[in-house]
């Protein structure tokens, strides 16, 4: 954590305290994040739910989320003296939903998560946090404090939750009112006293549109996913074989899933992205399984340079390929493809090509 030697909040009244809070989320808006929270750090309310989450084995090979649980839960025991959470939003959405819901399915084109079509978040957030961080030690002196975005023991949804961000639906995404779930949280731990918003009501009520058209019945229920079901966790953090059962379910999604989101009537209202850096690349916004398929592994560390799609290895991206070539349409340039190549891989791959095939020969 920056050091603070001269806490500026030790002295100051509501009123001025109320000032400074206003300003901060002024600079914020200022450098590009569409909308900026205030929150304590107290999420005693979050404990038993997350530890239950823990306890049923819901994070599956995510090992990094039973660490540390109580500096997750509790900010000030992660980073020392921390009295405030400043939560940001960033949008991310490039396009049309109904161009997505299209491609969903397609018999031969790939789909990836929208959110990692262009560069990765994680370093554009932290970089313009970080700015945001300098911007208020110049107007108001020296603070302590840390950024973070989707990084580290921090249980953002629940703090932006907190800060007015908005409410977490039953998918357990974050739901803005007005603009949908298409975007990127990120927080400044620290340790100025602002004064914090007010968390919005839940307008998630009856509706079960997410719950309804999750491929693999990951939310077991409202306001619960078991992420071992989960499509996005199957693809990107599991990094085993993907259990047979919930192949055919991954259709064409070879990284991440948005169906639940792409149901929820709340994103009717979602807004484009002024971020020229979420734009698409290499085509993956509409890209033939075939040809990433035939990246080899150079071209694939190539392609996803400065992507979130790197994260996951070459191995990983191959196996959740041939998967959704398996759910292609029937094709006998996709199996001769596949055996023509079948030596060169791994035993980890070749037992999805495997599958594969055989899948492609059920339907024809």
């Amino acid at each position: 954590m920056h050091s603070n030697p001269d806490p500026f909040t030790a002295h100051v009244t509501c009123s001025q305290s109320l000032t400074i809070t206003n300003t901060i989320k002024n600079i914020g808006l200022e450098l590009g994040f569409q909308q900026v929270g205030i929150t304590d750090a107290n999420l005693d309310p979050h404990h038993q739910h997350f530890r239950q989450w823990i306890e049923r084995n819901y994070h599956g090979e995510m090992g990094y989320m039973e660490r540390n649980v109580g500096k997750r839960l509790n900010p000030a025991r992660l980073v020392p003296d921390t009295l405030s959470v400043i939560c940001v939003r960033l949008d991310y959405l490039v396009e049309p939903q109904q161009r997505m819901n299209e491609l969903l399915d397609h018999p031969r084109l790939a789909y990836v998560s929208r959110y990692a079509l262009g560069r990765d978040y994680h370093k554009l957030m932290r970089k313009r946090l970080q700015r945001f961080a300098d911007r208020i030690v110049e107007i108001f002196g020296p603070m302590g404090y840390r950024v973070f975005t989707d990084s580290a023991p921090v249980l953002e949804k629940a703090l932006a939750s907190k800060a007015g961000l908005g409410w977490q639906g039953k998918h357990s995404n974050l739901l803005q009112r007005d603009n949908g779930s298409w975007f990127f949280l990120g927080e400044i731990y620290t340790d100025l006293a602002l004064e914090p918003d007010a968390a919005v009501e839940n307008h998630c009520g009856r509706c079960t549109s997410c719950i309804d058209i999750c491929p693999t019945g990951a939310i077991v229920e409202p306001y619960l996913v078991d992420a071992r079901r989960c499509i996005s966790y199957l693809t990107i953090e599991h990094r085993s074989e993907i259990p047979e059962e919930f192949r055919a379910a991954i259709g064409n999604r070879i990284y991440g899933c948005d169906d639940c989101q792409l149901a929820c009537p709340w994103n009717r209202f979602a807004k484009f992205t002024a971020e020229a850096d979420f734009k698409p690349r290499h085509g993956l916004d509409s890209i033939s399984l075939l040809e990433c398929y035939g990246w080899s592994e150079d071209e694939f560390l190539k392609k996803t340079e400065g992507s979130a799609i790197r994260r996951i290895g070459y191995q990983c991206w191959l196996r959740n390929i041939v998967v959704a070539l398996g759910n292609a349409a029937p094709d006998p340039h996709i199996v001769a493809t596949l055996k023509r190549d079948y030596a060169n891989h791994s035993a980890f791959v070749q037992g999805h090509i495997d599958w594969a095939i055989q899948r492609q020969g059920r339907q024809t």
